[in-house]
């Protein structure tokens, strides 16, 4: 059975995603309607070019992609990021990771760099997006160029920038999901930078709902259908107390951002036990370079999505 390091695998299926009854979904011309607003949307951000990374753009943009699909956004008014005195560091953002609106509703809330697997970057009109918005890439495959990443964001941590990393390394239907891997928590270790833990969760009409995971054997485009029908889908991002890092190594500060986005009391809305796999997997030894949490094995023979960051 082969794997690398960074493959994280979820044991979510397309078994635990609920969709509505078609009595219960959008008409078809919202349906389209929010086709077409995503679609020019997509077009605008894309010809947008290098305005794309400025921070009011790409909040502006990530943003009227989640309306145009009629998806609410809740989440605090002055963004994710946690304020320094003096000159500063920048904030690492670590969240749990259940659909590929997750890093719309992120960047919406705190335009950031984002770390991201290289598949991404190779999509058609999204990879050219996520390019220009100044995405940083990472080959899941090897490890070989895992040093010199930790070294670049802890860079960008030092400079005043903002990073967000889903250090779940794939998505689950619900919360919790798995462990958090420790690598990027290196890079804030570096920086002295502060570690912002967030829990993304989703609800329907209120009600906690998995109808947005992008697990499985699912494609992005029954996923964007599935999404683009639901009425009352609100996307909540739950920021938690920020976390210093001085005193803690990689091992401790992973713990302790994967305790706080995992705990439900804290979460509003986020599922406790809406799907089979709501649980975190168990973490082996460090890995090559001392950077990498364990490595869970594949079950079912499933892989992770291309779409889905790290």
């Amino acid at each position: 059975m082969s794997g690398s390091a960074w493959a994280a695998v979820s044991p979510c299926t397309a078994a635990c995603v609920t969709d509505d009854p078609p009595q219960a979904k959008a008409g078809r011309a919202v349906t389209a309607r929010r086709y077409a607003g995503f679609l020019a949307t997509l077009a605008g951000a894309a010809a947008a070019g290098d305005r794309l990374g400025e921070p009011a753009e790409l909040r502006a943009r990530a943003g009227s992609l989640l309306a145009d699909l009629g998806v609410g956004l809740s989440c605090p008014s002055d963004g994710l990021a946690v304020p320094v005195a003096g000159a500063g560091t920048g904030t690492l953002v670590v969240a749990n990771h259940i659909s590929w609106l997750d890093v719309l509703a992120l960047l919406a809330a705190q335009p950031a760099t984002l770390l991201a697997k290289r598949e991404v970057g190779q999509w058609p009109l999204v990879g050219t997006l996520v390019r220009r918005a100044g995405t940083r890439f990472i080959d899941r495959e090897g490890l070989r160029g895992l040093p010199e990443t930790v070294r670049e964001l802890g860079a960008l941590l030092r400079a005043g920038e903002s990073v967000i990393v889903f250090p779940e390394g794939t998505t689950w239907c619900s919360v919790p999901g798995g462990q958090f891997r420790r690598a990027t928590f290196q890079a804030a270790l570096d920086a002295g930078a502060p570690v912002r833990p967030v829990t993304v969760s989703y609800a329907r009409h209120g009600v906690p709902t998995t109808l947005p995971a992008y697990v499985g054997a699912g494609t992005f485009a029954a996923s964007l259908r599935r999404v683009a029908a639901t009425r009352g889908l609100t996307v909540r991002l739950t920021p938690h107390p920020a976390l210093d890092p001085r005193g803690h190594d990689r091992r401790s500060l992973a713990a302790l951002a994967h305790a706080a986005v995992s705990d439900a009391r804290q979460a509003g809305p986020a599922p406790r036990t809406p799907g089979p796999h709501s649980r975190a997997s168990a973490a082996g030894p460090d890995e090559a370079f001392g950077l990498l949490g364990g490595r869970p094995g594949r079950r079912d023979g499933q892989e992770t999505h291309p779409m889905t960051a790290v």
